[in-house]
């Protein structure tokens, strides 16, 4: 009986804890007035990594490749058959899935899985892999087992004739590593041991995260550390990514697998998921987390992800309709199955070693300052979030005509926006399409086939937008009345998650998004910031360091407004129709419109002195008592307020160059833009002049090809300048093996590491200088630990037998 009432009082609300008052959290910050040094996140105060997910594909014929194998042999496709047989389902379900399995000339199948021989394993990766299919991470020295996973089946199997492990591409890396270190010395492999738990997912694509910690203090400062960090993050996946082609037997079996940025859901992806049910898409591609300390709960979070974000996409259909955006019942619902979580973008993380101290020491600087004063930060920093949009990273992609539909083509915006926004930003959105005939706007009617006429008979080419994907996955939701997410007080995130679990728009057991994010010390160790709006970049040592830099320098300014009071909670107030109204402009610079409407008499102080001093501001003649803001306009004015309020400490982090490259982006886009440049790449690979020269599905199909190969090569030639300088330094320490010469053989290994015709040794001593370098950049007693490990797993190995367990025997 008293557990029973125990349990019912964890459920009481519990009220917010009141929150400190900002001089409270300035005296204890310990910012001195006149004195910037003492603000947080400059110079070598700041810390940073990132977190980078991955396209993942597997080259080869459908009798090849597991994703089109899988299909073929499943109970969906062979129900389905065997319903439209008796008449109880449509024969267009079929029709869409056999399009899909028909019709790929180049072969690529974007987020298969993949089945190699279980006998090209060393025994060291067997043993990893025997631990990684336990319902719990076993400890090497605990010297007992955990129960295999309930699902095992999937994973073990026989094949041809043939014992065979079917894996995705994301947990093949991290086996990848484990059987290339293998033969190491011990020292090599504890390090490339440490590296396995930064090789995970747990969406649909591989995900990585940093490998080390970058700081301030760091030669040419936090962006360049992080761009080398993240680069050569990338050319490691590459690398592993080949290992297993040729060694692990892949390309050998009709299967090959490649990996580069891709910032939306692959457009085959959206044909198969539009031709399937919901359950049977989370079969084929939700990760099942192998790998994680207790990999099957972490898997059913993922599914609860998938149904939660597809039954908010259902539920914005009311709220259009709510906001009069629909008018008649006559819509196009999207599918039962959202493919949110196979958009890929890049986070950034930046931690103050300052903050992170004071809140070690546990004294007088505690998660309620951290928490007032982040949520405080986070609102200014959302003010500049326009300057990064299409400006460093962007997703450019093309909307036909049928693509138009609300319902479709506003994803979660009635999730983001208020209604009066959302309507502005649709009607304004319309009118910049090319969808116009005899100057009247024209929105799709509904049936296909009279979509695709009127398309054609009026020449409606749908619109271009420069970051797709930030309309297509739910970045920021809106607080509600009664739950702000940003008013400084503790247990904001939850309370709001809760309401909007009410709402049918989220799921209270999943994190809240946001576009940046506090990074709280109590769950992760280090107090900061995470910046999770960067869609592609077109490279990493000029947009990825740039943004960063940008990053630190709006989140240092954000801290000396707030230090020195001047700008307040109240200043920025924390209800839905204000958190709207700023970060409306956000979402229309991702769409590319042009302009955006600010009330008069908004009582967002600081966007009223932003506002206020943007040129060519004027009232707006449709929208009584709004303001006319052109989005050009308030990015220079944004870029003014840094340069005269923030040119000491830009130049304290030593990024003038930042400020004078960001209005370079700024007055020359198509030239210096992210966007301008990735759409300038995409557009040599098609052969066209504009975005409107091809059909969206032609433009979508040729942006995948030009991530797939020129943008991903651009990453590579970065990776391997970068990888250069690390050679040279570990020759000038005597840590290169023996008969490597540093300039002399990456040179002659360049062009076989971007065409991957690098052989199995050599990609192994690629690998292990790469392990190397790290080893020189972290200190000595990291590695202890893992040392301690892998001595008695070297030892378990010795006596390890895959074929007398009994899953194994199985597979065997």
């Amino acid at each position: 009986m008293s557990q029973n009432l125990y349990e019912l009082s964890a459920r009481v609300r519990v009220p917010p804890v009141p929150p400190p008052t900002q001089e409270e959290c300035i005296e204890r910050l310990g910012y001195v007035s006149g004195r910037p040094e003492t603000l947080p996140f400059l110079g070598g105060d700041a810390t940073a990594g990132s977190e980078t997910e991955l396209q993942a594909v597997v080259t080869g014929t459908r009798e090849q490749v597991d994703l089109p194998r899988a299909i073929e042999s499943s109970r969906y496709l062979a129900n389905l058959r065997r319903r439209i047989g008796a008449g109880e389902a449509s024969a267009k379900w079929l029709e869409g899935l056999e399009a899909y399995l028909d019709d790929n000339p180049d072969q690529v199948w974007e987020n298969s899985w993949v089945r190699l021989p279980l006998d090209r394993l060393s025994r060291f990766a067997r043993y990893f892999l025997d631990n990684d299919l336990r319902s719990t991470q076993a400890n090497p020295q605990s010297g007992a087992a955990a129960e295999y996973r309930s699902d095992i089946e999937r994973f073990l199997s026989r094949d041809r004739g043939e014992a065979c492990l079917r894996i995705p591409v994301s947990y093949l890396l991290r086996l990848s590593l484990v059987d290339a270190i293998a033969d190491l010395p011990l020292a090599i492999r504890a390090g490339g041991l440490r590296l396995t738990d930064y090789l995970l997912n747990d969406h649909t694509s591989p995900e990585t995260s940093s490998l080390r910690v970058v700081n301030g203090a760091e030669p040419g400062g936090l962006g360049q550390a992080l761009a080398k960090e993240t680069s050569r993050r990338f050319l490691l996946t590459h690398l592993l990514a080949h290992y297993a082609n040729r060694k692990l037997g892949l390309t050998a079996s009709g299967q090959t697998v490649g990996l580069f940025f891709s910032p939306s859901p692959p457009t085959r992806q959206r044909l198969l998921n539009d031709s399937i049910s919901d359950s049977f898409y989370r079969e084929l591609f939700a990760s099942p987390c192998l790998g994680w300390s207790d990999g099957e709960t972490k898997h059913r979070y993922m599914l609860l992800c998938h149904q939660a974000l597809s039954r908010s996409a259902l539920n914005a259909v009311g709220k259009m309709r709510e906001a009069g955006i629909i008018n008649n019942n006559l819509v196009v619902l999207p599918s039962v199955s959202n493919l949110s979580l196979a958009n890929n973008g890049v986070h950034i993380s930046l931690g103050s070693r300052h903050l992170t101290g004071l809140m070690a020491a546990g004294a007088d600087y505690t998660e309620r300052h951290e928490k007032y004063l982040g949520d405080l930060v986070i609102k200014i920093f959302e003010h500049f979030l326009p300057l990064f949009v299409g400006t460093y990273s962007a997703a450019p992609s093309r909307l036909a005509f049928h693509d138009f539909h609300p319902e479709r083509a506003l994803g979660f915006l009635p999730h983001e926006l208020d209604y009066t926004h959302l309507r502005m930003l649709w009607r304004r959105w319309r009118k910049k399409a090319k969808n116009r005939f005899l100057g009247r706007s024209i929105t799709p009617f509904g049936p296909p086939a009279i979509d695709s006429f009127l398309g054609r008979l009026f020449w409606l080419q749908g619109d271009f937008v420069p970051d797709g994907r930030l309309a297509d996955y739910p970045v920021a939701l809106l607080s509600t009345d009664t739950s702000p997410s940003l008013d400084g007080t503790l247990g904001n995130g939850p309370r709001l998650a809760k309401d909007l679990d009410d709402l049918g728009v989220f799921d209270r057991r999943m994190s809240l998004y946001l576009p940046c994010k506090l990074r709280e010390y109590r769950t992760l160790g280090f107090s900061g910031f995470e910046g999770r709006h960067y869609s592609q970049f077109h490279r990493m040592k000029t947009d990825l360091a740039r943004a960063t830099e940008l990053q630190q320098l709006l989140i240092a300014l954000a801290f000396r407004y707030a230090a020195e009071g001047q700008v307040r909670h109240e200043h920025i107030p924390d209800n839905p129709e204000l958190e709207s109204e700023r970060r409306q402009i956000f979402f229309g610079r991702a769409l590319g419109v042009p302009t955006f409407f600010v009330r008069e008499n908004t009582t967002n102080r600081f966007l009223h002195d932003l506002i206020s001093s943007s040129r060519g501001t004027r009232r707006s003649r449709r929208y009584r008592g709004f303001q006319r803001i052109r989005q050009a306009d308030y990015q220079r004015a944004l870029l003014e307020r840094i340069e005269r309020d923030a040119t000491d400490l830009a130049e304290m982090l030593g990024c003038r160059e930042t400020l004078a490259d960001l209005r370079q982006r700024l007055d020359d886009p198509r030239t210096h833009a992210a966007a301008g440049k990735l759409t300038q790449e995409i557009l040599d690979t098609a052969g066209a002049r504009s975005p409107f020269e091809l059909c969206a599905d032609e433009w979508n199909t040729a942006a995948e090809q030009t991530y797939r190969d020129r943008t991903r090569q651009g990453y590579l030639e970065e990776a391997l300048d970068f990888f250069a300088e690390d050679l040279e330094s570990l020759a000038a320490n005597g840590m290169l093996p023996e008969g490597v010469e540093p300039a002399g053989f990456l040179a002659q290994k360049r062009d076989q590491v971007s065409n991957e015709h690098l052989s199995v040794a050599d990609t192994v001593t690629l690998i292990r200088l790469f392990l190397q370098t790290l080893d020189r950049d972290r200190a000595p007693a990291d590695a202890e630990p893992i040392l301690s490990d892998l001595n008695q797993i070297t030892f378990d190995t010795d006596t390890f037998d895959p074929d007398i367990d009994s899953p194994w025997r199985a597979a065997s």
